[in-house]
C-alpha cells in the first residue's frame, strides 16, 4: 500500500469527521429553541407542574451545560469534548453522558441490526445472483415478484403483522422486551438464548423488509455481466458450472453490492427506531427514538455524530481493502 494515498485517505476521513461535527453543532443552533427549556416545558405539560422560580432553574441548567457561553468558546469546548469522546450530558437522564447511553446500547444494536443486515445482504445477494443465473430453476426466479413486494413494506408494518399473527394469535414467540422478566442479564447459557428468542421477531421483519432491496441490485448487476468476455470464455472452456457462477459470475457482480453495504449500516439506525420501539429493544435506535420523543437535544446530536463516524471509517476501511476484492484496482501513487 502507498503511505501518500493511506495518509490523503486519513486526511479526508478526519474532514469528514469534523465537518460533520462541525454540522451537528452548528445547524441546531441556527434554532432559537432552548432545549433546557424545551425539557421542562415537556415536564410541565406531563405533570402539570411549573415552579415559580423556573427562571432561575434553566439559567442554572444553562451554565452548567454551557450554553450561556459566546458560541465560539461554546464550539471549542464541543470539538474538544469529540477529540475526546465526550458528548455531553444527557438532559433527561443528567448525570448520564451521552458516550454511555450509546456504549449501553450499542452490543443490542450490533446483535441485531449489524446480523440482521448482514444476513439480510448475503440472503439477498445470493438470491439476486440465482435469478439472474441463466441455468436457475423457474422457482428461484419466481422469488423475486415477492421480494419486490416486501422490500416495500417498512419494517415496522411487517412487524406489526407478525406481533400479531405470530406472537399474539400463535403465542409462538414474545410479543416485545428485550429479555423475559425475571431474567437478570448475564453472559450465562439461559440468557443468551432467551434474549436471541425476543430477537427473532425483530430479525425477521428486519431481513424481510431489506432482502428484496440486495436481491434486485444483484439480479441487476448480474444481468449485465452475463455477455462478459471473461464469462463467455469461462463457458467455452467447460468449467464446472458452479466454479463460473461463484467465481466468474457472482465475483465479479457483488463488488458494487460491497460498497453499498457500508452505506447500509448507517441506514440500520434509521430502519431500527422505529423496529426498536416496536418491539421495545434497548439498542442504539431505541435510544434515539425516546431522545425524538422526550427532546433529549443532546442525545440526538451525539448518536448523529456517532453514525456519522461509523459510516466514515467503514468507507475508509472498504477504500483500503476493495483492491484485496478486486485485483483489478490499484492504488494511486
Amino acid at each position: 500500500m502507498k503511505i501518500g494515498y493511506l495518509i490523503r485517505r486519513l486526511l479526508f476521513l478526519f474532514a469528514v469527521v469534523w465537518v460533520a461535527a462541525t454540522l451537528v453543532f452548528f445547524i441546531p443552533r441556527l434554532s432559537t429553541r432552548n432545549p433546557i427549556r424545551e425539557r421542562f416545558a415537556e415536564i410541565a405539560r406531563s405533570t402539570g407542574f411549573a415552579p415559580k422560580d423556573l427562571e432561575q432553574i434553566i439559567a442554572a441548567y444553562e451554565v452548567k451545560f454551557g450554553l450561556n457561553k459566546p458560541l465560539l468558546e461554546q464550539y471549542v469546548e464541543y470539538m474538544g469534548g469529540v477529540l475526546r469522546g465526550d458528548l455531553g450530558p444527557s438532559l433527561t437522564r443528567f448525570p448520564v453522558t451521552v458516550l454511555d447511553l450509546i456504549l449501553t446500547a450499542l452490543p443490542w444494536t450490533i446483535g441485531l441490526l449489524v446480523v440482521t443486515t448482514l444476513i439480510s445482504f448475503a440472503l439477498g445477494n445470493l438470491l439476486g445472483a440465482l435469478a439472474s443465473w441463466p441455468r436457475s430453476p423457474a422457482f428461484v426466479k419466481g422469488l423475486m415478484a415477492p421480494l419486490m413486494m416486501l422490500q416495500a413494506i417498512p419494517a415496522y408494518l411487517l412487524g406489526l403483522l407478525l406481533i400479531f399473527f405470530i406472537a399474539f394469535r400463535l403465542r409462538l414467540l414474545p410479543m416485545g422486551g428485550a429479555y423475559s422478566q425475571g431474567v437478570l442479564p448475564s453472559f450465562t447459557l439461559e440468557f443468551i438464548l432467551d434474549a436471541a428468542r425476543h430477537q427473532i421477531l425483530p430479525a425477521i421483519s428486519l431481513i424481510l423488509s431489506s432482502v428484496g432491496f440486495w436481491a434486485l441490485g444483484m439480479r441487476g448487476m448480474g444481468i449485465t455481466i452475463q455477455g462478459e468476455d471473461y464469462v463467455t470464455f469461462a463457458e467455452h472452456k467447460g468449467l464446472n458450472p458452479f466454479t463460473i457462477f461463484t467465481q466468474y459470475y457472482m465475483r465479479n457482480a457483488l463488488l458494487p453490492q460491497i460498497t453499498g453495504l457500508a452505506l447500509a449500516f448507517g441506514n440500520i439506525i434509521v430502519s431500527g427506531v422505529l423496529v426498536e420501539q416496536l418491539y421495545g429493544l434497548p439498542g442504539l435506535g431505541g435510544v434515539l427514538g425516546d431522545a425524538i420523543l422526550k427532546n433529549d437535544y443532546f442525545v440526538i446530536y451525539g448518536i448523529t455524530l456517532f453514525v456519522i463516524l461509523a459510516i466514515a471509517i467503514l468507507m475508509f476501511l472498504m477504500d483500503l481493502i476493495y483492491p484485496l476484492l478486486d485485483p483489478r484496482i490499484r492504488y494511486e501513487s
